[in-house]
């Protein structure tokens, strides 16, 4: 059996502000700060091979945050943009309330829920899948077939697409898939990769 936990970032500046970030990079807020300390010692129980992250800052900080307060930032950590956030397109930056005023909630709505309805300029959760589930089979997947305990440190998006692989939801059920920032998820897994139980810590 494999343990595999994923990590959204703690709050950025622009969740504070409700903005669109996608692959701005922008920093953590205070409350993120917190929020990646805390995930630490919700960790403290499991001790970890290796770690993967996007390479925005927002994750690798939240990552760093968490290792350091469990004491394991030994381990290997192997940064990839296959696990960036969802790229927001021209809604980057832009203030999500003054967006649906502008465009309407449902119109906002799809863009931010659907499956395949990419905003202008910007990529779908199908498209963000396409970059992520890939790298997790080639290079993640690997490494939980052998036993490993894996720490992945990413985005609401990317986590999104990964969560809808492991638990097979439907387009419509991740829908209303929502993943907190810094609360630590845990999959166990058997040797296949497929998923025994899953729970947040």
């Amino acid at each position: 059996m494999s343990r595999l936990i994923l990590l959204r970032h703690g709050e950025s500046q622009w969740n504070l502000e409700n903005r669109f970030t996608g692959w701005v990079d922008v920093p953590l807020s205070p409350r993120g700060i917190q929020e990646a300390k805390d995930a630490g010692d919700k960790l403290k129980e499991f001790v970890f091979d290796r770690a993967f992250t996007s390479v925005l800052s927002r994750a690798n900080e939240t990552l760093r945050l968490a290792l350091e307060t469990i004491g394991q930032t030994h381990i290997p950590i192997e940064k990839d943009k296959a696990l960036n956030e969802r790229m927001y397109g021209e809604l980057q930056g832009l203030n999500k309330a003054e967006t649906a005023e502008k465009y309407g909630d449902a119109q906002v709505k799809i863009w931010r829920r659907s499956y395949d309805v990419p905003p202008p300029g910007g990529e779908s959760l199908k498209d963000t899948a396409n970059r992520v589930l890939p790298y997790y089979e080639n290079t993640i997947k690997p490494y939980l077939s052998k036993g490993e305990t894996i720490l992945i440190a990413a985005h609401g998006n990317s986590l999104r697409a990964l969560v809808m692989e492991l638990e097979q939801l439907s387009r419509e059920e991740v829908l209303e898939l929502n993943i907190p920032t810094g609360a630590p998820l845990l999959y166990e897994l058997d040797d296949n990769g497929k998923v025994i139980a899953h729970r947040y810590l």
